[in-house]
């Protein structure tokens, strides 16, 4: 069974950074492209990073440079520092894996950036 758990969200203030986490079982973790999505209120799901089983990532342009995706593989788990954060960021952030045909997501964990 696969699981996904993202780790807990929180408040933070503009120019403020964050880091969340996921944890992945029922899966080879190593090989596996694993993403992050987000859902602002009132619009659709998007696109945030993705990080492929050899390290290499791809960024949203409304993240690039401010945000930085990362995997460790020992631990089953993938990482989004998140820097420079705008009120715009604010959104539910979900992780995402593939496995055949099937995606999997996390339970979406709260990032609300305001002052």
């Amino acid at each position: 069974q696969v699981q996904l758990v993202e780790s807990e969200g929180g408040l933070v203030q503009p120019g403020g950074s964050l880091r969340l986490s996921c944890a992945a079982s029922g899966i080879i973790f190593s090989i596996k492209t694993m993403a992050w999505y987000r859902q602002a209120p009132g619009k659709e799901r998007e696109w945030v990073a993705t990080v492929a089983r050899d390290g290499s990532t791809n960024y949203a342009n409304s993240v690039k440079g401010r945000f930085i995706i990362s995997r460790d593989n020992a631990k089953n788990t993938m990482y989004l520092q998140m820097n420079s954060l705008k009120p715009e960021d604010t959104a539910v952030y979900y992780c995402n894996t593939k496995v055949v045909f099937t995606i999997y997501w996390g339970q979406g964990t709260q990032v609300t950036v305001s002052s």
